[in-house]
């Protein structure tokens, strides 16, 4: 491990959704860093705080950690609404939705706010980390921490660096992935980098397979569960993701690569404009009926 991960002992987390919230998560329980967390919509931050100590609560009953454990883990985490209120961070991990304007509106702000060592990390699945860089006043301290979701549980993180990351960057987030208990995956900076590059095409002709009637949706997830081992259908798997991060990946594949494998399903597109999303909406693919 790096020794330069020893000075990270204040973690800044931009976005307050489901991913952000497991890597503050991790970060404060795990690596035992100190986390506050920014999200501008104070419904989202009030949603994810309380996710977060539902996470915490269930993690006592279940012998995890003990109730000492869980208040010494959520003392360390704060919150505010803006980027200009963040009171010192050593490492920032963005985790906002896939959009290339938002991130570099972010990270130009961040460069604007925070000191000049701070490393500014993206949680992006598919966007140039170079692009993003590229908005930030010194890029070389930009890279691309890619967690799986959902963090608590998945183990990987996919390391990107982009063409200015700086090798001591590199070094100081191999190390701090390491602190979270994660194991990683190193990638070139090219559009989906290792998982979506993989993952996304796979998911896109399922759902082409079922816009065009192949089989029903049941069928093409159970084929794909028993007939090769997998733990989740692709269909099951899409509206867990959401449909929309689903769709902008696919559009960064297709716009990206200029390849036509890559054009996302008519149907995907119609779920995203009806607003099924997946899970999160309680219709995608699926429906999921709200739980009392």
């Amino acid at each position: 491990m790096s020794s330069s991960v020893n000075n990270i002992k204040k973690m800044c987390v931009v976005g307050a959704g489901q991913m952000g919230i497991g890597i503050g998560l991790v970060a404060a329980r795990v690596a035992k860093l100190d986390v506050q967390f920014v999200d501008s919509n104070p419904a989202q931050l009030e949603k994810g705080l309380s996710f977060l100590d539902k996470l915490l609560v269930k993690d006592v009953a279940k012998g995890k950690c003990t109730e000492d454990e869980r208040a010494e883990v959520r003392a360390r985490i704060t919150s505010v609404s803006t980027i200009s209120q963040i009171a010192s961070a050593d490492f920032v991990v963005e985790a906002v939705s896939e959009n290339i304007d938002l991130k570099r509106k972010i990270f130009a702000e961040l460069s604007e706010s925070l000191p000049e060592n701070a490393i500014l990390a993206t949680n992006t699945s598919s966007i140039s980390i170079t692009k993003i860089a590229s908005a930030a006043k010194r890029p070389e301290n930009v890279i691309g921490m890619h967690f799986m979701n959902p963090v608590p549980v998945m183990k990987l993180v996919e390391i990107i660096p982009g063409l200015q990351t700086s090798q001591a960057t590199l070094d100081t987030t191999l190390g701090l992935a390491q602190k979270m208990g994660k194991t990683t995956a190193m990638s070139q900076d090219v559009p989906g980098f290792i998982a979506n590059r993989l993952l996304m095409p796979y998911i896109n002709e399922a759902i082409i397979a079922l816009q065009e009637g192949i089989a029903t949706k049941e069928d093409i997830d159970t084929t794909m569960k028993l007939g090769t081992n997998n733990p989740m259908g692709p269909l099951t798997l899409a509206d867990f993701i959401g449909l929309d991060t689903c769709l902008a990946i696919m559009k960064v594949l297709h716009n990206d690569l200029g390849d036509s494998k890559y054009r996302p399903a008519v149907l995907l597109q119609k779920y995203v404009d009806a607003g099924w999303l997946g899970v999160k909406s309680g219709k995608g693919i699926y429906e999921y009926p709200a739980k009392n």
